[in-house]
């Protein structure tokens, strides 16, 4: 026992140098924000704490994984920040969703995260300044993508500085602990599809009902006997629910594509950028094949092409394209002017860096 006491004083001692060295970064945060003031820069620098995150990496030795010490870094510049200003994040909640684990993937604890109902409330909040930035959900691997947030971009002044991957895997959760009480579950239509095959084989007989939020369908399980709910695992613990079943899903590799929004941010350039573009094209033959060229022509690789009606016009569409390159780029600037006269309207959503799984 004598030895285990000596290990852990060992740890009492690191863990006053840890916190020692923390608050010396967190003066210097504070004196940094105070500069970003002064001259009116912005306090949340996306490519900075991608660089730091990459540093750390590089500086593992181990035993500790590299995820680990990201988790922490991502958290200790989340507290940080949170001492350089207020900064309030909005995203498509409630808490637990996995637009919430999206928003804390990206911004961490430390800042204010807000919940709101609807991908519309994002978009308002970030319009309107009450919020610095929003979280959307934008493309799941095997449902598709999200129009809603498609839609909002046609008519919103906002710009994308960011994007998440988030792995998608769904719990079966209940206040029951026997399968056979289960009569109904809930949750959001998307999760309900991505765990068709399970339901299937495991609930033939129980009613399916849409919920507005994998989090909300929780709320239902908890207040409702001989109900379950499909959600993650960070809803199922923060509702204290048992999970009768994990990792359901029918697809494995299953991820959703989140989307970073704020009020007319640019990135810089960091060589591991894509960029989103919106564009409606006049009706006429050839239109979409003169929009593409001018990419082709210019060596821009087009990673994704989306149709969507434009709601304005019948039969007239918009689309949406992502490119490999950033929008300061020579390249794309020449491909954008070509464009113009074959387009009703082009409009760039915004240039930022691959999220990395």
């Amino acid at each position: 026992m004598k030895e285990l006491d000596n290990l852990r004083n060992q740890i009492d001692e690191i863990d006053r140098d840890i916190v020692n060295i923390l608050n010396k970064r967190g003066e210097i945060a504070v004196k940094i924000g105070e500069i970003k003031s002064i001259h009116n820069k912005t306090y949340y620098n996306p490519s900075r704490e991608n660089e730091v995150y990459e540093n750390v990496r590089l500086l593992n030795k181990g035993p500790l994984k590299n995820e680990h010490i990201v988790n922490i870094f991502r958290e200790i510049i989340s507290a940080c920040i949170s001492i350089e200003a207020s900064i309030k994040i909005s995203y498509f909640g409630p808490e637990g969703t996995f637009t919430h684990l999206a928003a804390i993937k990206r911004f961490g604890q430390s800042r204010t995260l807000i919940p709101v109902k609807t991908i519309g409330n994002v978009f308002d909040n970030v319009v309107k300044g009450l919020s610095e930035y929003g979280v959307v959900p934008v493309e799941n691997t095997t449902e598709g993508m999200v129009n809603a947030t498609l839609d909002m971009f046609v008519n919103s002044n906002v710009t994308i500085i960011g994007e998440e991957l988030i792995p998608i895997s769904h719990f079966l959760y209940s206040e029951e602990t026997d399968k056979e009480k289960i009569k109904k579950i809930y949750s959001h239509p998307q999760a309900l599809a991505q765990c068709r095959n399970f339901l299937e084989e495991n609930f033939k007989n129980a009613e399916l009902i849409d919920s507005f939020s994998t989090a909300d369908a929780c709320k239902i399980a908890v207040n409702e006997t001989g109900t379950a709910a499909i959600a993650s695992e960070a809803a199922g613990r923060i509702f204290g629910l048992n999970a009768l079943f994990s990792h359901i899903e029918d697809f494995t590799n299953n991820y959703t594509r989140f989307l970073i929004i704020s009020k007319g941010e640019r990135t810089v350039k960091t060589n591991n950028d894509k960029t989103s573009i919106l564009f409606s094209i006049k009706n006429s033959v050839g239109a979409l094949y003169k929009i593409l060229k001018p990419f082709y022509d210019n060596e821009i690789n087009i990673t994704k092409i989306i149709s969507r009606p434009s709601k304005k016009t019948n039969w007239d569409y918009l689309f949406f394209i992502d490119v490999d390159c950033h929008e300061s780029e020579e390249s794309i600037k020449k491909a954008i002017e070509n464009i113009k006269e074959y387009t009703i309207f082009v409009k760039i959503l915004g240039s930022y860096e691959y999220a990395t799984i």
